[in-house]
């Protein structure tokens, strides 16, 4: 099993969230439906369009890092505070300006996400903060965290345009007073 990012009524009604109708995101489906668009885009786009819902496991390594925080995708801090694992429209509105600051960051480094044009992306982001030697160690950690036991990278390969539609769903939730409730 997975985790599932659902759109859900903000604010829940009684003990339970309604789900989003999916028509709120049948335009992604004209972006699914274009012959330039590659494929895990459209895949994405399409599955958005028919169900309000993005399948978030795959993202969340990255989110994770992007964010600097652990479990974004999973609610975690929502989790402890109300119980119930939900970002909350605020929150919605987070995750798509860090995606979106990502996604028009990323143009310079190529059109597929991997890990070291994540990694090359944040170093240099981070090399002009003002405390840069402290936050790059701490980028460092983050790095060697997601690596396997041998030192291997993670896998990731992404076309950046999936990163984009995953922003736009975020956005998109965000914008119309949507929550995101995360099922796993």
């Amino acid at each position: 099993m997975g985790l599932d990012n659902v759109a859900v009524q903000w604010p829940a009604t009684g003990r339970f969230y309604d789900p989003v109708a999916p028509a709120e995101f049948v335009d992604f489906a004209e972006l699914a439906e274009k012959p330039e668009t590659e494929a895990p885009t459209a895949a994405l786009a399409g599955h958005i369009a028919r169900t309000g819902t993005v399948r978030a496991t795959a993202y969340t390594e990255v989110v994770d890092l992007l964010l600097g925080l652990s479990g974004v995708l999973y609610a975690t801090e929502a989790a402890e505070e109300d119980e119930d694992p939900v970002i909350d429209p605020d929150g919605c509105a987070w995750i798509a300006g860090g995606l979106e600051k990502f996604v028009d960051g990323h143009g310079k480094h190529g059109v597929v996400v991997t890990f070291d044009t994540v990694a090359e992306l944040l170093k240099g982001a981070l090399a002009d903060a003002r405390l840069a030697d402290q936050q790059l160690r701490w980028l460092d950690q983050r790095l060697d965290a997601l690596r396997d036991d041998s030192g291997g990278a993670p896998q990731w390969s992404f076309p950046l345009s999936e990163f984009g539609v995953l922003a736009r769903f975020y956005r998109r939730c965000a914008d119309r007073g949507f929550a995101v409730y995360a099922e796993s």
